[in-house]
C-alpha cells in the first residue's frame, strides 16, 4: 500500500492537460509512429522503474526509523552527481567530489551503527540490515531515474512544453500504479487492509484520508521536480528535494520521540555539509563572469 499511494495520484493531474495545448509530434523531425513507440516505450520502463524504487523506499521507511531513513536517503544528491556526470554532461567539481564524499561518509556511519534500532522501529538487525540496503538502493535508483528522465528530454521528447511534464509524469505513474496493484495482490497483503483499516488508532476516516492526501502530495511533489529537471538540470532538482532532509530527523525526534544519538548528530553535521558544498558550487557557477568569447557571442546574436 505504501508502494501504491506514491503513484497511485496520477489521475489528479489528467484536467491539467485541458488547459495546455498539445505540441506536434511532427515538429521533432521524426515520424509518428517513431515517435509513439518510442514515447509507449519509455514510459513503461519508467513506469517499472519507478514502482521498483517506491517499492524499495517504502521497505526501508517501514525496518528503519525515520531519522536513519532521512540521512541514508540523503545519499540521492551523491548517485545523482555520479549519474549526471555520466549521463548528462555535468560539470564535476571539487566541492561537488566533496559532496559525494560527506553524504557517502554519512551514510556509511549508519550502516555501521545497528543499535539505533532500539528506537520506535523496534526491528531485530537482519531486518534494519535490509531496510539500510533498501534505502540506499532507492535513492540510486532514483537517481539514476531522475538522470535518464534529463537525458529523455533532451534526446528523445524535444518538446519545450509544459504538457511534456505532465505527460512524463502521468504515463509512468499510471504503469507504476497497476505494477502496484499486481504487487499488492501478488503477494496476499490486501487480505490484510481490512483489518489493517479497522485496528488503525485514528479510526477508517483518517485512514483514508492520509492514503488520499499522501497520493495528492507525492503527485504535486513530482511534477514540481520534474519541471525542475526540464528547465534546468536533474541534479539542480535533486539539490530542492533534498533540501529538507537534514530537518527530518530533528522533526522525528519531537513528533515521533525518535532518538539522535552521537552517530546520527555527527551523520546529520556530514549530511548538511554535503548539501551546503554543492549549494555553494551552485552559486559559484551562476554568478560566474563569462569570457570575453561568450560576451562577443552573444552579442552577435
Amino acid at each position: 500500500m505504501a508502494t501504491l499511494v506514491q503513484s497511485a495520484g496520477f489521475p489528479i493531474l489528467i484536467p491539467l492537460l485541458l488547459f495546455f495545448p498539445r505540441s506536434s509530434a511532427a515538429s521533432t523531425g521524426a515520424s509518428e509512429s517513431t515517435t509513439i513507440t518510442s514515447l509507449l516505450l519509455l514510459y513503461l520502463f519508467f513506469g517499472l522503474l519507478l514502482a521498483g524504487d517506491n517499492m524499495m523506499y517504502s521497505y526501508g521507511l517501514l525496518y528503519l526509523p525515520v531519522s536513519t531513513y532521512s540521512l541514508v536517503c540523503a545519499t540521492q544528491l551523491a548517485f545523482n552527481a555520479l549519474f549526471s556526470y555520466l549521463l548528462n554532461s555535468q560539470k564535476f567539481t571539487a566541492l561537488t567530489f566533496n559532496s559525494l564524499v560527506l553524504l557517502t561518509i554519512s551514510a556509511t556511519l549508519l550502516a555501521v551503527h545497528p543499535d539505533s534500532t532500539d528506537n520506535t522501529t523496534q526491528v531485530s538487525k537482519p531486518k534494519y540490515i535490509i531496510g539500510f540496503l533498501c534505502t540506499l538502493g532507492a535513492s540510486a535508483t532514483y537517481s539514476l531515474y531522475l538522470s535518464l528522465l534529463e537525458l529523455s528530454f533532451k534526446k528523445i521528447i524535444k518538446r519545450e512544453t509544459f504538457d511534456a511534464v505532465l505527460d512524463m509524469q502521468i504515463y509512468p505513474s499510471f504503469v507504476a500504479t497497476c505494477a502496484s496493484i499486481v504487487g499488492l495482490f501478488a503477494s496476499g497483503e490486501w487480505a490484510n487492509l481490512g483489518s489493517e483499516i479497522k485496528g488503525f488508532q485514528e479510526g477508517r476516516v483518517s485512514y483514508v484520508m492520509i492514503l488520499v492526501w499522501t497520493a495528492i502530495t507525492w503527485q504535486i511533489s513530482s511534477v514540481g521536480l520534474l519541471g525542475l529537471i526540464f528547465e534546468v538540470s536533474s541534479l539542480f532538482s535533486n539539490v530542492i528535494s533534498t533540501v529538507s532532509l537534514p530537518i527530518i530527523p530533528i522533526l522525528a525526534v519531537v513528533f515521533f520521540h525518535d532518538k539522535m544519538d552521537g552517530v546520527k548528530v555527527m551523520a546529520l553535521l556530514l549530511a548538511i555539509w554535503g548539501f551546503l558544498s554543492y549549494v555553494y558550487q551552485h552559486y559559484l557557477d551562476e554568478f560566474k563572469p563569462q569570457s570575453p568569447k561568450s560576451v562577443a557571442t552573444e552579442v552577435q546574436c
